[in-house]
């Protein structure tokens, strides 16, 4: 609804994720203060923006290059600068923030080197490899879902256990990929290929080229 009023009023697709970082860098600001539920505000605001710039690039066919730097750019810095202003707004009540905070803002960039031994040795991305990766996926800690859970604390009046909630689940979701990276190279040493479930033949399609 919000792509396709944008698109019948000419709003450029750049001119959205500019509107993006303006609120990443209001919740940056407000989680540093401590104002954590102020800043949850323009947090989940950026998200959803977040899902429109795109969509109104491809639907209007205004895509571009520069564009395409913006957003994924974005998308790639901001957590971890959210987290770390974060962790600053809690740590007078936090007896545990410089650990918490390592692991956090170190397994940030350990999933992402995951991804990427995954896609080197496999030549395809690790969430499309089976169905549980692709659900996996959906709820890996990114931004998305360590939002609902400092959401939830922060309901709850303990943005500090919100914190701890990130750094936990931060955890389970490096070793998780870290278990599949293993499982797919022992499968390929017995001659299974590794390739993605996508490209599997349905019974649709089998029973058609049998035909």
């Amino acid at each position: 609804l919000v792509t396709r009023f944008l698109a019948g009023r000419g709003v450029r697709p750049n001119t959205v994720t500019a509107w993006s970082y303006v609120f990443t860098a209001l919740a940056t600001w407000w989680f540093y203060e401590g104002w954590f539920a102020a800043g949850l505000v323009p947090a989940w605001l950026m998200t959803f923006l977040d899902t429109v710039d795109g969509k109104l690039a491809r639907c209007t066919l205004t895509s571009s290059r520069l564009g395409d730097v913006l957003d994924h750019g974005l998308d790639l810095v901001h957590p971890p600068i959210w987290w770390a202003a974060w962790a600053w707004g809690v740590s007078a009540s936090f007896a545990g923030i410089e650990l918490a905070t390592l692991i956090v803002l170190v397994g940030y960039v350990t999933g992402r080197l995951l991804e990427g031994v995954f896609l080197l040795f496999f030549k395809q991305e690790i969430f499309t490899w089976q169905p549980f990766d692709a659900f996996f996926r959906t709820i890996i800690a990114r931004r998305n879902p360590n939002l609902i859970l400092l959401s939830v604390a922060t309901a709850f009046a303990r943005p500090d256990l919100g914190f701890l909630a990130v750094a936990a689940w931060t955890v389970v979701a490096n070793v998780v990929p870290a278990v599949r990276i293993v499982q797919a190279f022992l499968l390929r040493r017995t001659g299974v290929e590794i390739r993605s479930w996508y490209e599997e033949p349905t019974s649709e399609n089998a029973g058609s080229k049998a035909s």
